[in-house]
C-alpha cells in the first residue's frame, strides 16, 4: 500500500508564492505605457497637421502648440520606463523566487508588453527630432488676400 503524501489541492507541487499588489501593478504597467507611449508618439503628427490647418485657416502665423512637445517627450519617457519596469521586474522574481520572468503569468504578460517597447523605442527620437526640427516647422499660409 501506497502511503506518500497527495499533491495539495489545485495539482501543486510546490509552495504558492503570492504576487504583491505591486508587482502586479507594475506588471501591468509595462504593456500599458506601451501603448499609450506609441499612441501618444503617433498623436504628435496629428497636433502639427491641425495647428498648420489652424494656421492657414487664420491666414497667419499661430505660436507652436505646447502639447505637440508634451506629446513628443511623453512617448519616449513611457517606452523607456516600460523597458525599466520590466528589467526591475525580473530581477526581482529572479532573486525572490528564483524563477524567470516569463516563468509566471504576471511575469509573462509584463514580457510580452515590453517586446513592443523595445522595438518602438529606437523609433520615437525620430518624431521627437521632427518636433524641434526647423524643416518642417512652418506652414505655408497660401493666398490669404
Amino acid at each position: 500500500m501506497d502511503v506518500s503524501a497527495a499533491p495539495p489541492s489545485g495539482g501543486r507541487t510546490g509552495p504558492r508564492r503570492p504576487h504583491t499588489p505591486a508587482t502586479l501593478v507594475a506588471a501591468l504597467w509595462v504593456p500599458f505605457a506601451t501603448v499609450v507611449g506609441v499612441v501618444t508618439s503617433w498623436q504628435v503628427q496629428r497636433i502639427d497637421g491641425d495647428w498648420v490647418d489652424r494656421q492657414q485657416a487664420a491666414c497667419r502665423r499661430l505660436s507652436f502648440p505646447t502639447a505637440e512637445h508634451v506629446a513628443a517627450w511623453t512617448g519616449p519617457a513611457l517606452g523607456v520606463s516600460a523597458v525599466v519596469v520590466c528589467v526591475l521586474l525580473a530581477r526581482q522574481f529572479c532573486r525572490r523566487h528564483g524563477v524567470r520572468l516569463a516563468g509566471t503569468g504576471v511575469g509573462l504578460v509584463a514580457y510580452i508588453g515590453a517586446w513592443p517597447a523595445v522595438l518602438t523605442v529606437p523609433l520615437e527620437p525620430f518624431l521627437l527630432y521632427a518636433t524641434y526640427s526647423p524643416v518642417d516647422s512652418g506652414s505655408v499660409l497660401g493666398d490669404c488676400g
